[in-house]
């Protein structure tokens, strides 16, 4: 495995596709390929904690994955819900705490139910935390949260983006250093669209069955290699390094 130098991230999303080309390329049915995707995912959470990543968030069924198959949607909530149960013991081991991120109302009575007791077993553990962005969407998530702020009573000048990001899912934790897809789609889904205003992309032809530890271990060596501008420019930031 390749030793990770530089500077960690503290937040890295994901977008875990190519399950069904995977699949395809082998001759074998798209359940098989989400199989797969499952132990990669495995695989990567493990990793993140071992060198250091505080959070981890893995975009595992976004709203417009209902349109999919009944049968495929099925498979996914299938094994969802074994993950969760047989991962169970090695989050509390690890020390990660589980978080959804998403409308967890509008999921599978038997996926709420693993869900919910997945999150209060980890509820204590503080070495990382694992959201997974479940029945999510970018723009709900930014509905939601500007619904939250009206029914709060906030005047117009009282919302700001301080404001949103305490609404948001993902309030009480740093927006992603770097946001990861595979398979060699180059979009990012309607995925995190707030929290990713001054994220690093890294996209890779890499399926994400075939996603291994040394390929997450090369995107975080591609994100130490660049200068992150924050919407300043060169001169700005050797200002502020001064």
């Amino acid at each position: 495995m390749t030793a990770t130098t530089g500077t960690i991230p503290a937040h890295i999303a994901v977008i875990m596709d190519g399950n069904g080309r995977w699949a395809t390329k082998r001759g074998l049915p798209r359940t098989k390929g989400h199989k797969a995707g499952t132990e990669a995912a495995r695989a990567i959470v493990t990793h993140c904690r071992e060198i250091g990543v505080r959070h981890l968030t893995l975009y595992t069924f976004s709203k417009e994955n209902w349109a999919r198959p009944k049968e495929e949607v099925g498979t996914l909530f299938d094994l969802l819900t074994s993950f969760l149960k047989n991962e169970q013991k090695q989050l509390l081991e690890q020390d990660i705490r589980l978080k959804v991120l998403g409308d967890v109302d509008g999921l599978p009575l038997a996926v709420r139910t693993v869900l919910k007791r997945v999150m209060e077993k980890t509820a204590g553990c503080a070495g990382m935390t694992l959201n997974l962005a479940l029945n999510y969407g970018g723009r709900d998530e930014i509905v939601r949260a500007c619904r939250r702020l009206v029914q709060q009573g906030l005047a117009p000048e009282q919302i700001d983006e301080q404001a949103l990001s305490r609404e948001l899912f993902t309030a009480g934790q740093p927006d992603p250093d770097l946001v990861i897809r595979t398979s060699g789609e180059i979009r990012i889904s309607n995925y995190l669209l707030f929290q990713t205003a001054y994220s690093e992309f890294y996209f890779t032809d890499v399926l994400w069955p075939d996603f291994t530890p040394d390929h997450l271990d090369a995107a975080i060596a591609d994100l130490n290699s660049r200068q992150r501008r924050f919407g300043k420019t060169g001169q700005q930031l050797e200002q502020d390094d001064k």
